[in-house]
């Protein structure tokens, strides 16, 4: 069963149904703080640069721990590894409000807070990643991961726009103290999640370690995409991220508030696409996802070009739709095609390589903001992504790789997916 009542159907099941009103409450309001940190950063220091570095701290402590924190996802039950993550993330954010409404954040208390809540982000993701196939049959998971992307996308959407206004209004404080709330709510519906006790083996960490990178290696459609993402990941949070605010501060055509619009309307796009992926069932997922990261790259050159509020919405709700297109796809590749026992392990390896040029995004790009002309960096960023993004589908793998039980009996892809998975 497929479409709307087969994803409502989804929520019959009742771990899994505790579980998505706990990741709704939680992603509702953390939706708010990527572009309410970027602009209580820049409040601290109107400078590009330190926006990096915030950035660079966040991103390096997640990278730093994601390995071991896949290890331990594997390890311990993943709903009491989720739970914890989400009170320590509750006292880091209340930490954070706090300072900005004292008056005594700086850009080094901002950095020190970023790298604990990176660290902490790098023992919940994986965790999440693996708990999910253990609540739905697996030919739900597309429907489960559109549902939670319906409201992770609605949040994406209400987020930036409300986070910008508190941040017009009331200062940044006040969206990061319900970000914490909602942490500690989040943490309390989890503990309705009931799952049987499972029995993990004692092996040595370095041992678990590369029995999941044995698992990564040996598909080169999973490998080839999370190189790429390495690259692309660093150009997104570069120029997008960090370039994309200090734009719109400084343009009279954008502003914050358009910027606020402007990312909304890429989670609208978003929003709009989970919905579609509700009925349309994705029989080349990587191949539709990476066509449509792709897209992405308009937003950047328009950014370059002429970042006037209309045209980049317009522009942004395409990609969201994209973007959109390939979370979902990438998100049942993996469950489908990697084993629930090491789920979390592959997860964090796909996760390390993927973030792992984060950092020098945004450092490099917060130094080349400040130091060369925008518009031409802008414009190089987005030929670059685009070409990627497409390079990847000359990948036979990557191209053909079908949902599990669409692919021909007698097809050559078939028998490489069965014997590497």
């Amino acid at each position: 069963m497929t479409g709307l009542r087969a994803s409502l159907n989804v929520l019959q099941e009742r771990n899994f149904r505790w579980f998505f009103v706990s990741r709704s409450i939680n992603m509702l309001g953390s939706m708010m703080t990527p572009v309410t940190l970027a602009f209580a950063v820049l409040h601290i220091d109107n400078s590009a640069e330190s926006l990096g570095l915030v950035l660079a701290a966040q991103m390096g402590a997640n990278i730093l721990f994601l390995l071991f924190g896949g290890v331990i996802a594997d390890r311990l039950p993943r709903r009491a590894v989720m739970q914890g993550c989400y009170l320590a993330m509750a006292a880091i954010q209340a930490t954070m409000a706090v300072s900005l409404a004292t008056g005594w954040a700086s850009v080094a208390s901002m950095m020190v807070l970023g790298a604990l809540s990176g660290g902490v982000t790098a023992f919940s993701m994986p965790a999440q990643q693996g708990l999910i196939p253990q609540l739905v049959d697996r030919e739900q998971l597309q429907q489960a991961d559109s549902l939670m992307s319906f409201v992770r996308n609605g949040g994406t959407f209400v987020g930036p726009v409300v986070g910008t206004m508190l941040v017009v209004t009331a200062g940044p404080a006040l969206a990061i103290g319900i970000d914490a709330a909602t942490f500690l709510v989040a943490s309390a519906l989890l503990a309705k999640v009931e799952l049987p006790s499972v029995i993990r083996r004692g092996t040595p960490m370095l041992t678990e370690l590369r029995e999941g990178w044995s698992e990564f290696t040996s598909r080169t459609w999973l490998w080839v995409i999370v190189a790429a993402f390495g690259v692309l990941n660093a150009i997104h949070i570069g120029a997008w991220v960090v370039v994309g605010p200090v734009v719109a501060k400084n343009d009279p055509d954008l502003g914050i508030r358009g910027w606020g619009l402007v990312v909304g309307a890429e989670a609208v796009g978003m929003l709009v696409m989970s919905v579609i992926l509700l009925h349309w069932r994705l029989q080349h997922p990587l191949r539709a996802g990476m066509a449509g990261m792709a897209f992405f790259a308009i937003p950047l050159l328009m950014l370059g070009i002429r970042p006037a509020t209309l045209p980049m919405m317009a522009v942004a709700f395409v990609s969201g739709m994209g973007t959109q297109t390939f979370s979902t796809g990438w998100t049942v590749a993996m469950m489908e095609r990697i084993p629930s026992e090491v789920l979390s392990r592959v997860s964090s390896y796909d996760m390390l390589g993927s973030f792992v040029a984060l950092p020098i995004g945004t450092l490099a790009f917060g130094w080349l903001a400040d130091n060369v002309d925008v518009r031409t960096l802008l414009l190089v960023a987005g030929a670059a992504y685009a070409t990627l993004a497409l390079a990847t589908l000359l990948v036979p793998q990557v191209w053909g790789l079908r949902r599990q039980g669409d692919e021909p009996e007698s097809s050559t892809l078939r028998q490489d997916l069965t014997k590497k998975a």
